[in-house]
């Protein structure tokens, strides 16, 4: 594959401030959506008919019909929706914007260098747009609870009444993140659940087996549906009998036309007394895993790994990574990243070495299959201490040899504020960047640059302090953001820190 070629310069700059319509702005002036939580949540649609005779009007708000519930729960989950997409990235690049001003300044109040380049304009580069808008998701869950209409077992994503007193679940045919795909599995799960006895709520006492849904496609066409099931109470001859039945009525039932090339079963377990519940998966029909193209690489998923949700805008934040890294076949790259590997895998094509040390579990073994797969053989999985990783990483480097960090913290939690002589995971990684002299560039990408993200950064450029922090600190030189969720404030922030 030829080197990624630049695409910062195809974005969209900003030249005055938009706003964000009525609804979505609270009382102080601020998003009632945060970037933190836009865009998660339980995608679904309810798209069966319900029997007339299993309904109660809901009493929170006689005479509103669905399409106002689904117009309501649009604007909490995608708050952006009613606006068309050249919209969508002015607001988001203003509330980026906005972000980096509040890490200029606290950075200036830790008399450091912010960049470089002269002024947050240089700093802050266009942003670059998903490739695709509507339906981008692979990944969507469904919940199961009393819908707007009272039918007890409906299909859908968790809204609190007008008074906060009551949650219910609304039908999202609204919601235009999520592919028609996705809709047809949420539809054939709300039948099987209607043709059980078991009225599924929110009282973990009174739930029945069969909770909640998430469904995953890959651009190849499979679709892998995976149901959490709660067995406590049953005989071991009633679950037997109940995942047959899920079998059945997915693979040679009214679910066939779903065409799932997997079906899962997320089981909750509890072994004893002394020992608290976990979840082991167990596949029930189809194939093991689910595969996915990027970048020309085949990737394999199991059904418990993370991946990302948008695979046009991830092939575009993993070109302006490699853009920014500078990376070509002088680089070393230390992948700090929590996902299968993708990132790694796909950098390594155009690196000298990749790293990763972060992966665990099914992402490990999932790894390790697409390496071999694509017959990759600069890449290579540790679990080893970053501190150690790093140092040997260090003696290692060749003549002319580049070492690049590269951190994703992804669903995890890389680093919040941490008392001094703390040797937290999150502490050790910064403590490691920042303490070997051959890193000289940083490429950060972050979902949550407000929130705990902002901290690792101000600990990555704050000035040497003593036995907490050694080494030289590293200084923030660009800014790119890469919008993976369409309709939602969330975006993708990827940094690049030098010294």
């Amino acid at each position: 594959m030829a080197h990624p070629r630049s695409i910062l310069s195809s974005g969209v700059l900003l030249s005055k401030r938009r706003l964000l319509p009525w609804w979505a702005w609270g009382p102080q002036g601020q998003p009632q959506a945060s970037l933190s939580s836009a865009g998660k949540g339980n995608f679904t649609q309810a798209a069966s008919e319900p029997s007339q005779g299993e309904r109660k009007p809901w009493e929170g708000q006689p005479g509103q019909d669905l399409g106002f519930w689904q117009e309501r729960l649009a604007d909490q989950l995608l708050p952006l929706w009613r606006l068309n997409y050249d919209e969508q990235l002015k607001v988001k690049f203003e509330v980026t914007k906005k972000t980096l001003e509040k890490l200029q300044s606290r950075l200036h109040k830790l008399s450091t260098v912010v960049a470089e380049a002269q002024g947050l304009g240089a700093l802050l580069q266009p942003f670059i747009p998903s490739p695709v808008i509507d339906g981008y998701r692979n990944k969507s869950v469904f919940s199961i609870n009393r819908g707007p209409d009272g039918h007890p077992r409906t299909v859908g994503c968790f809204l609190r009444s007008p008074g906060g007193k009551t949650i219910f679940c609304v039908p999202a045919g609204h919601l235009r993140a999520l592919p028609t795909r996705h809709l047809q599995v949420a539809q054939c799960y709300e039948a099987f659940l209607r043709q059980t006895p078991l009225d599924p709520n929110l009282d973990i006492d009174k739930l029945g087996p069969w909770r909640r849904l998430r469904v995953r496609t890959s651009s190849l066409g499979h679709t892998m549906a995976i149901i959490t099931f709660h067995a406590q109470g049953l005989s071991q001859e009633a679950i037997c009998a109940q995942k047959e039945r899920a079998k059945e009525f997915f693979m040679s039932g009214p679910g066939s036309v779903c065409n799932l090339t997997s079906l899962y079963l997320k089981e909750r377990v509890t072994p004893s007394l002394q020992q608290s519940c976990f979840h082991r998966y167990q596949l029930l029909a189809g194939e093991p895993h689910m595969f996915e193209d990027i970048l020309g690489l085949k990737h394999r998923i199991s059904p418990g790994a993370f991946f990302p949700l948008n695979m046009g805008a991830t092939e575009a934040l993993y070109r302006v990574v490699a853009e920014l890294g500078r990376v070509d076949q002088s680089t070393v790259i230390l992948d700090l990243s929590f996902s299968t590997g993708a990132m790694g895998l796909s950098l390594a094509r155009w690196a000298a070495q990749v790293l990763s040390l972060q992966l665990v579990g099914q992402a490990m073994e999932d790894a390790k299959w697409s390496m071999a797969f694509n017959e990759i053989t600069n890449w290579e999985c540790q679990r080893r201490d970053v501190k150690k990783a790093v140092a040997r990483l260090g003696k290692c480097q060749g003549d002319g040899q580049v070492l690049v960090a590269l951190v994703d913290p992804a669903g995890a939690r890389l680093c919040k504020r941490v008392p001094r002589g703390s040797s937290s995971p999150a502490h050790r990684v910064i403590h490691a960047i920042r303490g070997c002299p051959a890193i000289q560039k940083l490429v950060f990408i972050s979902g949550r640059p407000h929130a705990e993200d902002m901290e690792t950064f101000l600990q990555l450029c704050c000035p040497n302090s003593g036995q907490d922090l050694q080494g030289e600190p590293f200084t923030l030189s660009q800014a790119v953001p890469v919008d993976m969720l369409p309709h939602t404030l969330s975006s993708q922030l990827v940094l690049t820190f030098t010294r």
